[in-house]
């Protein structure tokens, strides 16, 4: 196979990477959000199914969850399974999955800001909602900046987890190609990729970084 062959399957590859990565950072952010809330809920009923969740997602292996996806519409409702659902099944296990550990990282967040900070803003007339926009949410997104950037570069590492659904991601890719011309040069250049992904978010997250840097605790 010439090279040029292999670069622009793997490069075909890395389009599946990229959307299995930006649907689990859009789906797993915001559900995040949510979970860290109800695990802090005053509720508790919603606090206990927020940290089942949690300990669930983060205790069991990511592989078996992506598995259990994809085979779980057949084996509890006996539907017949498409083409299509093995990746629908990849993005549900990628966004549940890295929502329960966002969750965590959002609470530590929040917890570490003082609480007259929350008593200062209710003297100046504050609503919950502003107090939580305008003075919490800022020193939060600063605190924990860096453990989520660890976790989306986990994430792009992650991705090629998606080979054991068959999805066509750049590893499994790769798989193909190192499989069929009994080469290690499909792994090599998929290393050189996954490496050059994770330089361009450190870099993306420095800037993000340095532009919040006004924030002093």
């Amino acid at each position: 196979m010439e090279l040029s062959v292999m670069l622009q399957l793997l490069i075909s590859g890395l389009g599946m990477t990229l959307q299995i990565f930006v649907i689990t950072l859009v789906g797993a952010l915001p559900l995040g959000v949510l979970v860290a809330l109800a695990r802090m809920s005053s509720f508790k009923p919603l606090a206990l199914v927020a940290r089942f969740f949690i300990s669930v997602l983060r205790g069991t292996p990511l592989m078996l969850q992506l598995m259990a996806w994809m085979f779980f519409p057949y084996y509890v409702f006996g539907m017949s399974l498409t083409s299509d659902w093995k990746f629908y099944a990849c993005a549900i296990g990628f966004i549940l999955n890295y929502s329960a550990y966002f969750a965590e990282i959002y609470r530590s967040g929040i917890q570490s800001i003082p609480r007259g900070q929350y008593e200062a803003a209710q003297v100046l007339g504050y609503t919950s909602t502003q107090t939580f926009m305008f003075i919490v949410l800022p020193q939060v997104i600063k605190r924990i900046l860096p453990a989520m950037g660890n976790e989306v570069i986990a994430l792009i590492k992650d991705t090629s987890l998606a080979f054991v659904l068959g999805v066509m991601e750049m590893f499994t890719q790769a798989k193909a190609i190192a499989a069929s011309q009994v080469s290690m040069l499909p792994y090599l250049i998929a290393a050189a990729i996954y490496w050059c992904f994770t330089l361009v978010v450190e870099f993306i997250l420095s800037r993000i970084e340095k532009k919040l840097s006004y924030y002093h605790d």
